[in-house]
């Protein structure tokens, strides 16, 4: 009789081995303001590499290496490899991997820049790239089909992942596959027993058709932590008011209402041109020992704190300033993936 395979993605908050950035370069979005995105992920390579590996891809080794080095990363726990990419956003173009029957494998499933909204022909290769640059090590990566993204899924490790519908079902993702099918693929490559399909919640000025990293997380297996508003004037009011009541009707693996963390909204920020800036202080990265949590240099940076400290009791709390990333539509989550045990060393 064959032995029957075992699939888990791993919680975020599951021991890690390292975390990947991807590292901006000179032309695109970041013209004129590489400086300010450069010492926002010199921040977070600096909190990381104290921890676990900071794993970078970047076309300048030497630039992005003096970056770092100043801003004081421990730089035996960096690995900097030299690959092209069009933009930051490790965590939809970044490796997921699975842990199969115990084993680390990486799945690199395939990216379109959010539905073709954007060029992604250089970051849907870079895992190919990263893992032919030796970086994984002899981690298997197995290259899929589907277009799925990072910031799209979140997982309990305990078999149930969360998503949205409006992103998922976006027709400029995997226009062949209706709900039922996508649900299929999420239960056989994830090793998922359920999938949460969340359909309300929006961030304005969120272009990724509302990933869930920007609206709710798990802290536990009983544990969501979410975007809530108080200002009936918000643009977000009513869609934040309809996930929180979605998210209380949903139920753990057992049978009982989650705890639910309700995370503020911070005092809106936009950009030059006046748009409203996608914000929000749900996109913090779990990584060994601490949170990074995303910092707008607003009041609201100090609650969003407090409240994780209370998910996150026996982790550090540390907020990173994300006024960067956040001015082309991401956060501090949006910029990362980490990686778990037994792939990098």
């Amino acid at each position: 009789m064959a032995k029957k395979v075992s699939v888990r993605l791993p919680a975020e908050w599951e021991p890690q081995s390292g975390v990947q950035l991807t590292w901006p370069n000179e032309g695109g979005d970041w013209r004129g303001r590489l400086d300010w995105i450069e010492a926002s992920l010199a921040g977070i390579a600096c909190e990381v590499s104290v921890r676990e590996i900071c794993l970078i891809a970047t076309d300048n080794l030497e630039r992005t290496a003096d970056i770092i080095r100043k801003a004081g990363a421990r730089m035996d726990s960096v690995r900097l490899y030299e690959i092209e990419s069009n933009d930051i956003w490790a965590r939809d173009h970044g490796p997921i991997t699975v842990l199969k029957n115990g084993r680390p494998v990486i799945l690199d499933f395939a990216f379109n820049a959010w539905g073709l909204k954007y060029p992604g022909n250089l970051d849907n290769l870079l895992t190919r790239r990263l893992a032919e640059a030796g970086a994984f090590g002899k981690t298997r990566v197995r290259t899929l089909p589907l277009i799925l993204e990072g910031g799209s899924i979140e997982s309990d490790g305990a078999g149930t992942v969360m998503t949205t519908a409006e992103c998922l079902l976006w027709p400029n993702r995997n226009p062949a596959y209706n709900q039922r099918q996508i649900d299929a693929q999420l239960r056989r490559y994830l090793g998922a027993e359920r999938i949460l399909w969340i359909r309300n919640g929006h961030i304005p000025g969120d272009d990724t058709n509302s990933h869930i990293d920007t609206l709710a997380r798990f802290c536990s297996k009983d544990t969501i932590a979410y975007c809530g508003c108080d200002d009936p004037s918000d643009e977000s009011y009513l869609s934040l008011k309809a996930l929180e009541e979605e998210l209380r009707a949903l139920r753990t693996l057992d049978g009982k209402p989650y705890r639910l963390e309700r995370l503020p909204m911070p005092t809106p920020l936009f950009d030059a041109q006046g748009d409203r800036l996608p914000a929000n202080y749900a996109n913090f990265l779990i990584i060994n020992g601490a949170v990074l949590v995303p910092a707008y240099g607003v009041p609201q940076d100090s609650q969003a704190c407090h409240i994780l400290a209370e998910c996150f009791p026996n982790r550090e709390i540390i907020g990173v300033d994300s006024r960067g990333p956040v001015v082309i539509y991401g956060a501090l989550h949006c910029v990362t993936m980490q990686i778990p045990k037994g792939v990098l060393s």
